[in-house]
């Protein structure tokens, strides 16, 4: 039957509507996927830049309100070194994985070209692991510790004069990388009237210079005027503290001077509580998936064109993933041959060339052998010559010899016979 006609009083293919004859159960789906991702608990990391000394450290404790593993590092760095420490931290039986990265030595350096490079790798770095995971035959995605940086919270010196080359030239490489949150570090140093416009200065060098930094959602109308009014707070003036100052009959997160006490939770002091309600009471989900859904899917695309794999085909038809990879390993395989095949030939040229080479030698060896048996000969020859001559001249004056003796010999016996003569007489 055809789209569109009539069967017992309905449009064939028009939605049928039912009445449920009691509760059926599936309004609990919410709830069950509540439980399970209680159960499994959660994972949030934290990318935090800017200079030694600053207040990274104070701040992250001020926002968990715990007081994590850190130790003052000096300003002697070579390079800016990344350092990552994981802890599980509980909240009314909710677990969180909270991996907090900070940059040891950032901004030490006399030359500053390059800082941001180790930054940008170690992002990419948790990218290719995560890809890596996803494109193993067995993957298991579901108990993967996930080190993506979801939110990267870049502290802005409060010099009053705007940003530094290497805050623009760091935030330009990595708003495509990773959730940006501008802040203020140690606002307490400047007034409010010097606050205000120190932040209109910075959002209209990060305007005019093309950086794009997280912006709060306004799809929830639950929160969507909250994040409206933040969003118009950015960069939040923040002040971190570890103290804790008696003021009234509380105990509150506070800095001590001659002058009064600034109050970290005080929102007329400073936007500490903005930032950690829109960091994590409010968008951290938010965050999660803008890391996944737009920041790693825009590194897993490059990535994947980088290994061959093209959105479209040649003819502009969405390509598919067997036949891409297919036609990426039979063109890897014929590649691999004629490389084969080229070393090869390299190989028996070489071997050619060796035994050319080698005859070559062979040929010298025997010339050389040849000439030294030539001149050996011709010496024993002279030295027979010379042995001929010795032996006439040894005979030669063994006969001189010889005569000489005899002549001695006959002289001595008519001497011998003339005195005989003489005494007859």
């Amino acid at each position: 039957m055809t789209m569109g006609s009539v069967k017992n009083g309905t449009l064939e293919g028009e939605p049928r509507p039912l009445k449920l004859g009691g509760h059926v159960g599936f309004d609990s789906l919410p709830d069950q996927l509540v439980n399970k991702s209680v159960q499994n608990g959660f994972s949030f990391n934290i990318l935090c830049i800017g200079e030694t000394g600053v207040g990274k450290s104070t701040l992250c404790d001020s926002l968990f309100n715990t007081t994590f593993d850190s130790a003052p590092e000096s300003h002697k760095e070579p390079g800016v070194r990344l350092k990552a420490h994981t802890y599980e931290l509980q909240e009314s039986n909710v677990n969180l994985k909270l991996t907090l990265v900070d940059t040891v030595g950032y901004g030490d350096q006399i030359n500053k070209e390059d800082s941001f490079k180790s930054i940008v790798d170690y992002i990419d770095n948790q990218f290719e692991a995560y890809l890596q995971e996803e494109l193993k035959i067995k993957r298991n995605l579901n108990t993967y510790h996930d080190t993506r940086i979801h939110v990267c919270l870049y502290f802005i010196t409060p010099n009053g004069h705007g940003l530094k080359s290497i805050d623009l030239v760091c935030m330009k490489k990595l708003d495509q990388k990773v959730n940006i949150i501008p802040v203020i570090a140690k606002a307490d140093t400047v007034n409010k009237a010097e606050l205000t416009k120190f932040k209109a200065k910075i959002m209209n060098e990060l305007k005019s210079n093309g950086v794009s930094i997280y912006q709060f959602p306004l799809e929830d109308e639950t929160v969507a005027e909250a994040n409206k009014d933040n969003n118009s707070h950015l960069p939040f003036a923040v002040v971190g503290s570890n103290d804790f100052i008696k003021v009234g009959n509380k105990n509150v997160r506070a800095r001590q001077y001659p002058w009064g006490v600034v109050q970290v939770e005080n929102e007329n002091h400073c936007d500490f509580t903005r930032l950690r309600e829109m960091l994590i009471r409010t968008n951290m989900e938010d965050l999660i998936d803008q890391t996944h859904g737009k920041h790693y899917e825009l590194y897993r695309k490059d990535r994947l064109k980088q290994m061959g794999f093209e959105e479209n085909d040649k003819e502009g038809k969405p390509s598919s993933f067997a036949e891409t990879y297919t036609m990426r390993r039979e063109s890897h395989l014929q590649s691999l041959q004629e490389r084969e095949e080229e070393m090869r030939q390299k190989f028996v040229m070489r071997v050619k060339e060796k035994e050319a080479e080698l005859k070559e030698a062979e040929r010298e060896l025997h010339a050389k052998f040849d000439k030294l048996k030539a001149t050996v000969a011709d010496e024993k020859r002279s030295v027979e010559d010379q042995r001929r001559a010795l032996d006439e001249e040894i005979a030669d004056f063994q006969r001189r010899k010889a005569q000489y003796e005899s002549d001695k010999m006959s002289s001595g016996h008519h001497t011998l016979t003339l005195g005989k003569l003489g005494k007859k007489k």
